[in-house]
């Protein structure tokens, strides 16, 4: 059965919404709802007062956003641990945009730029994620957030201030992140603990999210030989049990690990001048629940 063009259209504009919500929010399952929820308003909107579907289907996406971020504020503040963004697949496989593209969406959905994400007020995010991922002119944005075109550009240069003091600097090359990945895990699972830390810098930092569902430091671990060590005694519990799939997400190379079929941990690492920079670790069953294991 053909689908009604009201529908079409949606679903071609599904993938936009979908990145600026995930974004927005850090966790697919906030996005998809999000999503859903403009779909329903989308399918009861009058059709004749829709003159441009793409910037009402963005005006609509980002405002339930900036709602729903407001809301989840008051529950990320009693968060046990430290919170990080739940991982998204991001192999585009025969839809991957160009190189340039590419490398603008992969950075956008780090983790570690989600993270300095997280410190912007939720209008800030806004701004940023439809001005910087997504190349929005200033006015289509101010449209969707119902301001003014300068009060937009006030918040696209705060929150862009905002995020270059405070986002880390790393090598983006996907071969030497996924050659560093597979090393580590070799290393790892070797137990060649001295090459193991050979591949980390000396202030490389560990930073794990279980929401206290998991065993995992609730603090941020650094130097290499905190970090080497915890995670070589983290591989030698860990023995044989369980699979190792090697996969993109969040625009580079990580690591599942899954047991019976289950997501258990999810791991990815920052690469700068040749050497592992920072380390996440996310064992919180809520934010695997999502997370494909082959």
């Amino acid at each position: 059965m053909t689908a009604d063009p009201a529908t079409e259209l949606f679903e071609e504009h599904r993938p936009l919404l979908t990145g600026v919500a995930y974004r927005m929010l850090g966790r697919v399952a906030d996005a998809e709802d999000v999503v859903q929820e403009a779909w329903l308003r989308w399918s009861s909107a009058p059709r004749d007062d829709v003159r441009e579907p793409r910037a009402f289907l963005v005006r609509v996406t980002t405002r339930l956003a900036v709602d729903r971020l407001r809301h989840l504020g008051s529950r990320r503040e009693s968060y046990v641990g430290t919170w990080l963004p739940e991982p998204v697949a991001t192999d585009y496989g025969q839809r991957a945009p160009d190189a340039a593209d590419r490398a603008v969406l992969a950075d956008s959905v780090s983790l570690a730029v989600l993270v300095v994400l997280e410190s912007l007020s939720p209008l800030e995010r806004a701004v940023f994620v439809l001005r910087e991922a997504f190349g929005f002119p200033y006015a289509e944005i101010a449209g969707a957030l119902d301001r003014t075109e300068a009060a937009v550009r006030q918040l696209a240069g705060r929150a862009r201030r905002h995020v270059e003091e405070r986002r880390p600097r790393y090598d983006v090359d996907p071969a030497e992140r996924r050659d560093l990945t597979e090393r580590f895990l070799a290393a790892a699972s070797g137990g060649d603990i001295e090459r193991l830390l050979a591949l980390l810098a000396p202030d490389v930092r560990l930073v794990s999210d279980s929401g206290g569902k998991a065993k995992a430091p609730r603090r941020t671990i650094e130097t290499a030989d905190k970090v080497g060590r915890f995670l070589f005694e983290v591989a030698r519990k860990r023995g044989p049990l369980g699979e190792l799939r090697l996969a993109e997400f969040n625009g580079g190379a990580a690591v599942v690990f899954s047991v019976g079929k289950k997501p258990d941990t999810f791991f990815q690492i920052e690469v700068r001048d040749g050497r592992i920079q920072c380390a996440y670790i996310i064992n919180n069953p809520d934010k695997l629940f999502g997370v494909p294991v082959e």
